[in-house]
């Protein structure tokens, strides 16, 4: 190495310090010199370099465990008076049941199209790769449609 780019390694390393607070010189039995923040072991030593070491981070202790308290609103929050929200969930639930009616459909219309696995072939279909394919891709479909129809169902079911 050059000694410009000794340098500037040296200067590259020292500027990484400052964020991890030590360096050390590495010199193992046969190996070159390498400068590293890492202590490698017994051939590794610290550096002593005056003004640029820099305390390691802190480490952060995990926050305490509290009682969960009760929550409550602030004096100047907005309220919804009761008719309003149940107007608001009345909107919701006909929303939701509109949701679940298509989505219902949708399931109805995938299933018919997979036939019990067995789904029509298609023209483009000639290469038996692409028929399963298809089916594999029914299949999905279906099984997606089924856990949107039961989500739905649970968030009607939530609405007061």
């Amino acid at each position: 190495m050059t000694t410009s780019l000794k340098l500037s390694a040296l200067l590259a390393l020292l500027a990484s310090a400052a964020a991890h607070g030590q360096i050390y010189k590495c010199q193992p039995p046969g190996g070159s010199v390498e400068l590293t923040d890492v202590n490698r072991g017994s051939y590794c030593k610290l550096m002593d370099l005056p003004g640029m070491t820099v305390p390691a981070p802190a480490r952060r202790a995990a926050p305490a465990v509290r009682n969960a308290a009760p929550v409550t609103t602030p004096g100047e929050f907005p309220r919804v008076d009761n008719a309003e929200q149940r107007a608001r969930d009345a909107d919701r639930r006909g929303i939701l049941e509109d949701e679940l009616k298509t989505e219902q459909q949708k399931l109805a219309e995938l299933r018919r199209e997979f036939n019990n696995g067995e789904p029509e072939r298609r023209g483009d279909e000639r290469n038996y790769a692409k028929y399963q394919e298809r089916v594999a891709t029914l299949r999905d479909s279906i099984s997606r449609s089924e856990k949107n129809v039961d989500a739905l169902k649970r968030e009607i079911a939530n609405i007061r």
